[in-house]
């Protein structure tokens, strides 16, 4: 963890270097605080106004950071009961992590709970869970209707999660014809206003999706470097390399890419069996596929290409991963093997193959392709 920590600084460094020499005769387009505009601010003021007027605040995180996501504005809001922090994105997120960091929350006194908003059996669940907490704070009548509150910095999944909980929720084929949407987007910021979709009947209960919020100030350069690499903040540092060797850094002081070496010997074993047999039809089907796709990263042939060029070089590697020179020197020979991984052309095995590289793997990254991680520790 040090070593990430002392990585992740040094990047920000030659980052914030290249930053300042621009500014010499441009105006930067990315630094610290320039996220939050006006339409930010106004969106803070709002919400704010609202939180006292609902029954429940869902504070959507990230489950992949789940403190470097946490939504700073609910700070001055202390009543804990009425707060619930929903743990997003459990699929891209280490597993065993994810269970100790909803532990960690429950041994602090705050209700927690963990959720894939693309996931119908975990929205059922945790539509179950609401309606639960609902009818506690409803014993007496439940004529009432019940409004919850999504909150959270940008990119943490609240509009999806808001639209499979109306999806799931709705009760009646007249509903059923008057769906309305939250936007769904991968990019930060998509979501302007603030909108009300019907969850439950009986009692009826509605939730109001809301803006990404996202502090004026970041303080933490590690913070700041988790919400570029998770997408909460959209080209922070104005390129996408410092975040692939970032991403790298983090790969190759886990235990992830282990995991690909089965995988990868029994893909080897039927790729042995196809050549065999030569005329095949799953053999030409693959053969079919590499002609019509042969620049397409995110199919499965190319995502086994790339694991199985990560976990020889990470496997092969006679250095020391706590020396940070030895570190960097693997990076670099990961992402010089990337560019025939990822079918870019020798033309372009230069500094704009690396652009190209960067940009390929962070999107398996932040699609899951690559191994789960949890980029906070409790420790």
């Amino acid at each position: 963890m040090a070593t990430v920590v002392r990585l992740a600084k040094e990047i920000i460094g030659r980052r914030r270097a290249m930053v300042k020499s621009s500014r010499r005769n441009t105006e930067p387009t990315t630094r610290r605080g320039s996220w939050y505009d006006t339409h930010m601010a106004a969106a803070s003021r709002a919400i704010a106004q609202r939180i006292p007027l609902v029954d429940l605040v869902l504070e959507i995180r990230d489950a992949r950071i789940p403190l470097s996501s946490e939504y700073e504005l609910l700070r001055k809001f202390n009543s804990s009961s009425r707060r619930i922090v929903v743990l997003n994105k459990i699929d891209l997120a280490n597993r065993s992590q994810t269970k100790e960091w909803l532990s960690y929350f429950e041994q602090n006194n705050c209700i927690c709970y963990g959720v894939n908003a693309h996931n119908k059996d975990s929205i059922r669940q945790f539509l179950n869970f609401l309606q639960s907490r609902v009818r506690e704070l409803r014993k007496k009548d439940n004529s009432f209707t019940t409004t919850l509150l999504l909150v959270g910095i940008p990119n943490v999944g609240k509009s999806a999660l808001a639209n499979s909980l109306h999806q799931i929720g709705r009760t009646s084929a007249a509903e059923r014809g008057r769906l309305k949407h939250a936007t769904v987007s991968p990019h930060p910021g998509e979501t302007k206003d603030i909108s009300s979709l019907k969850i439950g009947s009986h009692p009826n209960i509605y939730v109001l999706d809301t803006p990404g919020i996202l502090p004026p100030e970041i303080s933490d350069d590690e913070v700041c470097l988790k919400l570029a690499l998770t997408g909460a903040i959209s080209n922070f540092f104005g390129g996408e390399k410092e975040l692939a060797q970032y991403f790298l850094t983090i790969l190759n002081l886990s235990e992830e890419y282990k995991r690909w070496s089965k995988f990868i010997h029994n893909e080897n074993e039927i790729t042995l069996t196809n050549h065999e047999s030569d005329c095949s039809s799953g053999f030409e089907k693959n053969l079919k596929q590499r002609r019509q796709y042969p620049t397409d990263h995110t199919q499965d042939l190319m995502v086994n290409d790339v694991r199985q060029t990560l976990f020889e070089i990470i496997s092969s590697f006679d250095g020391n991963m706590e020396d940070e020179k030895d570190l960097r020197r693997l990076i670099e020979a990961e992402t010089i093997a990337l560019q025939k991984a990822f079918k870019i052309p020798e033309e372009l095995y230069n500094e704009d193959g690396h652009c190209k590289v960067a940009g390929k793997l962070l999107n398996l990254y932040r699609t899951g392709r690559l191994g789960h991680y949890t980029l906070d520790s409790i420790t």
